[in-house]
C-alpha cells in the first residue's frame, strides 16, 4: 500500500483516480481548494484535505506533502482568466514540485496535455495561450528536477468509459486524440505502479493496447 497525494483532488479525471486508487488498497489524500467539495471526495474513498494551492507557500505545501509515497499533480485553474491560469498551472505547479523534494516526496506524476511544449502552437490572441505556456513551463521545470517524474499526455478529454485500451505516441493526430477520462485516472494509476515510466512523457489518446502494455518503455 503506497500514500498518495492528489493535487485538484475534485477535478473529474481525480475523482476517478481516487476511487481507482483507494480500491487497490492505496491511502489517498485529496487536496482540495473547497471545503464544500470534502463529501464527494470522501466518497471516493480518499481523505479530502483543503489546501488552497494558489496562495500557499512552498513550505506549506512541503508540510502538506510530508509522509507521502507520491503526488499526483491534477489541479488546474480552468481556463478564461490568464492571470490565474499562470498562477495555479505554473507557478503553483512549479511550488509544488520543489514542495514535494522538500518533504521527500520522490516520485511525481504530471497530468499534463498532448501537445504540450515550447512548440505548442497556440496563437496568443487565443484564450487556451496561457494555458498552453503555463504547461510548457510547469512541465520543463519538472523535467529539470531530480523527482522521479512522469509526464502524461491525454488528447481530448470525453466523458467516455474507461475500458483501458489507448494508443501511446501515436504518429498520426489527425484522426483525432480523444481520451476519456476514466482512461486517463487507469493510466495515472498505472504508472504509480510502474518504475519504467520514470522520467518519460507519455502521450497518448483511446485506442486498442491494454494500458500496461501500451506504457512499457519501447525496444
Amino acid at each position: 500500500m503506497s500514500r498518495i497525494a492528489i493535487i485538484g483532488g475534485h477535478g473529474k479525471v481525480a475523482l476517478q483516480l481516487s476511487a481507482l486508487l483507494t480500491s487497490e488498497g492505496h491511502s489517498v489524500t485529496s487536496f482540495i481548494r473547497n471545503p464544500d467539495h470534502g463529501e464527494e471526495v470522501a466518497a471516493t474513498g480518499a481523505s479530502p484535505s483543503v489546501l488552497d494551492v494558489e496562495n500557499s507557500t512552498t513550505a506549506e505545501i512541503a508540510a502538506a506533502l510530508s509522509g507521502q509515497d507520491a503526488v499526483v499533480w491534477s489541479a488546474g485553474a480552468g481556463g478564461g482568466n490568464p492571470a490565474r491560469t499562470y498562477a495555479v498551472d505554473r507557478d503553483a505547479a512549479i511550488r509544488s514540485m520543489d514542495a514535494a523534494g522538500e518533504a521527500g516526496v520522490d516520485r511525481y506524476v504530471m497530468v499534463s496535455y498532448f501537445g504540450a511544449g515550447p512548440d505548442h502552437g497556440v496563437p496568443e490572441d487565443h484564450s487556451f495561450h496561457a494555458y498552453a505556456e503555463a504547461k510548457a513551463a510547469a512541465d520543463a521545470y519538472l523535467r529539470g528536477t531530480n523527482l522521479a517524474w512522469t509526464i502524461l499526455g491525454p488528447g481530448s478529454l470525453t466523458e467516455g468509459p474507461g475500458n483501458g485500451l489507448i494508443e501511446v505516441d501515436p504518429e498520426d493526430a489527425s484522426t483525432g486524440t480523444e481520451t476519456s477520462r476514466a482512461n486517463v485516472a487507469i493510466v495515472a494509476a498505472a504508472v504509480l505502479e510502474m518504475p519504467e515510466t520514470i522520467g518519460r512523457t507519455i502521450e497518448f489518446r483511446n485506442g486498442t493496447v491494454p494500458v500496461p502494455a501500451a506504457l512499457e518503455p519501447a525496444e
